[in-house]
């Protein structure tokens, strides 16, 4: 027999691991393993999408004539008995890229070798694998601009063959744990459905109309603009070839050329996730270091009140509240909002980017170390391709841009929901006997976000200095 080990790509179709597996004359042996130093990371909304996904994955399995063994323990102990159990010869799973997961997988394949047992890992999660694309010095680009243009260009494999039937182990595994089994409480947010299922009616919904609109509409948080793929795309319940593959398909039924650069403008940020893949493959620190080398240099405030209205969504500034209300009702937010949000942390509040890393890690259904890293340090100035430090968002100004009607601010700040929008996007100008009558239950600006624009580039222009002396 040969086993494959599910991580995150809880489906069975466009899988290039899986593939692989079944390509042998083995029959295939499918694993997950509810790992306890990988579950200490996680939070309660990500581990109910997880076990979402392994429950419909494995009745894909069962209905298939096998079943998708979900064992607890140690990946370095589990993986090897599971294996040694079924008199499987070789083990194959699909890359991780973070610094944690390396570090697992490395330990597996150790004690996998000590049993004699052979390890294959292939890439699956991103088209195209750290390493293959690079400048002419150097292992990553750090500027996504030129990242792009070369993987626009590449050629992209097609979407992995699922399995047959006949191509699996007639095994059969106890019951998948409950949340609360596993030792997590019931999410703040309601997850979303994140199946397979669910997976490819989303993308068979976005490619039929709104992938079309999607340059024009991305930005407007009150739009259903966006794909709303993330979560998916976090837990692979869909493969990236097969949604690429579907973009492409729409892109040929394209009525004009501004539909066809529509769809292009959608593949570029599934590009930005690979960029980040990159960076972060090469780059593991990152999760809790500058990739700038800012590190220790820039002085981020400490302000316990401040860092919980925000996480409470209680700044005074609409929009930002807006969104991180979102996030706790949802467990996602729109990607505008996300940049908004991180970047009102940063500069305005002057707080530590890895603060608010932390609290999405927590919060967001969709959270992608990668991703997320990557995003936090462009927001706050510090990584890759990053926002310049001197251009700090004004949020009255994003909320007139992109929220003009208010719409996306009175869905998620119910104490505004009788204010004008032009009340609304100019809440931090009112006195405060006219925010009472409008609005009594919702607060002021708790900081002037002119002010603080001007200490933020002074703190980064000083951190500058340090760092070149």
């Amino acid at each position: 027999m040969i086993v494959h080990w599910h991580r995150r790509d809880l489906r069975p179709g466009d899988n290039r691991g899986l593939a692989r597996a079944a390509s042998t004359d083995e029959p295939v042996v499918p694993l997950f393993v509810l790992d306890p130093s990988v579950l200490e990371h996680a939070s309660p909304i990500r581990v109910a999408c997880l076990l979402e996904a392994l429950e419909s994955l494995r009745s894909w399995y069962r209905a298939h004539g096998s079943d998708l063994l979900v064992v607890r323990g140690e990946a370095s102990t589990a993986v090897p008995r599971v294996a040694t159990a079924h008199d499987a010869a070789t083990v194959v799973w699909n890359e991780d890229y973070s610094g944690l997961a390396r570090k697992r997988d490395q330990a597996v394949r150790t004690a996998l070798t000590d049993e004699g047992i052979a390890a294959e890992s292939v890439h699956d999660a991103i088209h195209h694998e750290p390493g293959s694309i690079t400048p002419n010095q150097g292992d990553h680009y750090s500027v996504f601009s030129y990242f792009w243009k070369k993987w626009r260009d590449r050629d992209k494999r097609p979407p992995a063959d699922e399995p047959e039937a006949s191509d699996l182990a007639a095994v059969s595994g106890d019951p998948i744990p409950s949340l609360d089994e596993v030792g997590f409480d019931d999410p703040e947010a309601t997850p979303p459905t994140v199946t397979t299922a669910a997976a490819r009616e989303r993308v068979a919904d976005f490619c039929s109309g709104p992938i079309y609109e999607y340059a024009a509409l991305r930005d407007y948080p009150a739009e259903s603009g966006t794909s709303r793929l993330s979560p998916h795309l976090k837990w692979g319940t869909i493969g990236p070839r097969e949604l690429y593959a579907a973009t492409e398909r729409a892109a040929e039924r394209a009525a004009s050329d501004g539909d066809r650069e529509s769809v292009r403008e959608f593949q570029r940020q599934l590009a930005w996730r690979e960029f980040y893949a990159h960076v972060l493959a090469f780059n593991p620190n990152t999760v809790t270091e500058d990739f700038s080398g800012y590190d220790n240099e820039i002085d981020w405030h400490d302000d316990p009140d401040a860092l919980e209205a925000w996480k409470a969504g209680t700044t005074g500034y609409p929009i930002v509240d807006a969104g991180m209300r979102q996030l706790r009702a949802d467990g996602w937010m729109h990607n505008r909002v996300r940049m908004l949000v991180a970047s009102f942390l940063t500069k305005d509040l002057l707080t530590d980017w890895r603060a608010g890393y932390a609290w999405f890690r927590e919060k967001l259904a969709d959270h992608d170390t990668a991703n997320d890293v990557g995003g936090w340090q462009w927001a706050g100035s510090t990584g890759t391709d990053a926002q310049p430090y001197f251009r700090v968002f004004n949020p009255m100004k994003q909320g007139r841009e992109y929220d003009p009607d208010a719409e996306y601010i009175r869905e998620y700040v119910p104490e505004l929901a009788d204010a004008t929008a032009e009340e609304i996007h100019g809440w931090h100008d009112l006195e405060p006997p006219e925010r009472e009558r409008i609005a009594p239950d919702y607060p002021g600006p708790i900081v002037d976000h002119a002010e603080r624009r001007d200490r933020a580039i002074a703190l980064f222009e000083r951190a500058r200095g340090e760092a070149s002396e």
